[in-house]
This record gives structure tokens, sequence and C-alpha cells, in this order.
């Protein structure tokens, strides 16, 4: 873990040595559909064809139909949604032109901590999944600092996790590891370049 910490120190460093248009914050708009996910992610070019990418993802929300004003109420709610989460990842991304423009594919590692249930069945599940993404997308040069990012992204690895049943939110049904293949990420980013 400390030669990859020094690793991507060491690039970030490189990145900031070379020329102009080399830092990007991202700001996903289609996070916030995922019941109002919140995300930032930076980057830094580290060459004319590679980027090195690091972002979080936040959503603390819980929606139901039975909450009061402070969030309480006295029985588990039947009719809760939530896609509660933690995401970090790192990774590069190729840009077969020039970086922060054109088409682009990319590779990161990613951790998540998530609570998620109600959605689409009455039931929760919580855990932690660690895992690769891959992605695909393009860039499109509207101004000289702004681009707007298109792409999709898949993921997969394992989790460790616990299932539970509405409305009776305490009872565990099943719990275990299990390796999973999924949808990453739908990407329609507003990009500012430094």
């Amino acid at each position: 873990m400390r030669k990859l910490v020094i690793l991507i120190s060491s690039l970030f460093l490189f990145a900031a040595a070379a020329s102009a248009q080399t830092w990007a914050v991202a700001v996903n708009a289609a996070d916030a559909i995922d019941l109002g996910t919140i995300g930032l992610e930076g980057s830094v070019a580290v060459g004319q064809h590679w980027s090195i990418h690091a972002g979080a993802k936040v959503n603390p929300w819980t929606f139901s139909k039975h909450d009061t004003w402070n969030g309480l109420f006295s029985e588990p709610d039947p009719d809760q949604k939530q896609d509660r989460k933690q995401v970090y990842a790192i990774g590069a991304r190729w840009w077969p032109w020039n970086v922060y423009s054109g088409w682009w594919v990319g590779a990161k590692a990613q951790y998540q901590e998530y609570n998620h249930g109600g959605i689409i069945t009455k039931t929760a599940e919580e855990g932690d999944a660690f895992g690769a993404a891959l992605a695909g997308g393009y860039s499109l040069m509207l101004k000289e600092h702004w681009n707007l990012d298109f792409g999709l992204g898949v993921w997969g690895g394992c989790t460790k996790y616990r299932k539970f049943a509405y409305p009776e939110n305490g009872k565990i049904t099943e719990e275990g590891h299990k390796w999973f293949f999924l949808p990453n990420e739908v990407i329609l980013s507003l990009v500012y370049i430094f």
C-alpha cells in the first residue's frame, strides 16, 4: 500500500510540472438520479495519452412516507427506500488522441460501503464491496476550460453482505460473501480543466 501511495504521489507531482491544462475536476450529474448521490472526481494528466483519476461519491439519504421532521419514527417503515453509500475509487484513463478530448477508456480500483433497499423489492442489503471497474466514453470540448463527458462503466469484485427483510429491519435473512459483476455508472459529467 505504501508503494502505491508513493507511486500515485510521484505521478501527481510529475504531472504538476507538465504543461497547462493538466488538472481537472468533474461532477457527474447522472449520479443525482440515484436518489441524490453526490460525487466529485479529480484528475491529472500524466502524458499526452494518460490521466490519473480519483473520486468519491456519497449518498446519506433515506426516503420514507412516514418520516417526521426529525427523521424519527417508532416502527420500521415498510415503504422506506434508500441507496446509501460511500464510494472511493482511483484509476487511469487512456486517450487515443489527447488527454481531456475525444474518446477514452479507463480502469479503476473501487471500494464501496453500501446500504440499499426498498427500491425494487421489500428487502434491504448492506455491506462492503471491493473490485475493479472498466469504463469508456467521450469527452466533448465545450470551451477552453469546460468539457462534457459521456460514458458507461461496469465493475466486478467481491462483497461481504447482510440482507434484511422489511418491515422487520433488524431480522437478518442472509449473510456471507459473494462475487458480483454489475453496471457501475452512467457518466454525464461537467468537467472544469485548469
